[in-house]
């Protein structure tokens, strides 16, 4: 399938990626290698927002499943992302690349508060604008977040960049026999509800005709393959069959 030319991208990274080869945290070799890989993508010319996960330090549902609040628990998650953003843009800096962090939870020490019209001018500049802290409320996942930071800023594709190469009708970590799809319909991503987003991303994504490319952020190289139409990935579109 071929997307129209892109101009504007949200890249959405799992928390878990950051954790490179580790069982928990954030290992600053691998969130360096990844800002090189942010950084290529950014020199083809395109603007790039991100918004980063935060389960490598705490999952908000993980946490109610214990027993904790849910909206405590996922208060403590956003958090989390603000973290991880921290350490992108730490990283991204190294590489001389200008960033902004803007945080949907107020913390005016460490980065902006989110103002649409402020993060068009950061990337108008040249900027990565760093989305952190998912929508600001309890009950919703960093991937509606991306979700919708992605209509916010008519971003012209989301990119999820996770531990897998595409989307699958099971989990390939346990089903050798795991099908991948090149491309996939919303419809059918929520009618079978396979694991790519939560659903009220998906379904974010299907009514602003934001198109969702999954592909692996692992493999050295992917993210600029990827934008220039090859690599591995799946593409979730309306097009699809």
């Amino acid at each position: 399938m071929t997307l129209p030319k892109m101009n504007r991208v949200l890249l959405k990274l799992s928390g878990e990626v950051l954790m490179g080869t580790n069982q928990f945290g954030i290992d600053p070799a691998f969130v360096l290698e990844l800002a090189k890989e942010v950084k290529a993508a950014k020199e083809t010319g395109l603007e790039i927002c991100l918004v980063i996960g935060g389960g490598n330090i705490f999952r908000g549902m993980a946490g109610a499943a214990q027993g904790m609040d849910r909206a405590q628990a996922d208060y403590m998650g956003m958090l989390a992302t603000v973290m991880n953003a921290l350490a992108m843009q730490s990283a991204l800096e190294q590489l001389g690349v200008e960033t902004r962090v803007q945080s949907a939870v107020q913390m005016d020490q460490v980065c902006e508060p989110v103002i649409r019209r402020r993060a068009e001018r950061h990337l108008e500049k040249g900027r990565i604008v760093i989305f952190a802290a998912g929508v600001g409320a309890p009950y919703f996942t960093t991937d509606s977040g991306a979700a919708l930071r992605a209509a916010e800023m008519n971003c012209d594709a989301l990119l999820k960049g996770t531990s897998v190469d595409g989307v699958y009708d099971s989990d390939p970590k346990k089903d050798a026999g795991a099908k991948r799809y090149d491309t996939v319909s919303y419809g059918k991503v929520l009618a079978d509800n396979l694991k790519v987003m939560d659903a009220s991303a998906v379904a974010l994504c299907r009514d602003n005709d934001i198109p969702i490319m999954v592909f692996s952020i692992r493999e050295k190289g992917n993210l600029a393959r990827v934008l220039s139409g090859e690599g591995v990935q799946t593409i979730v579109t309306d097009q699809a069959a």
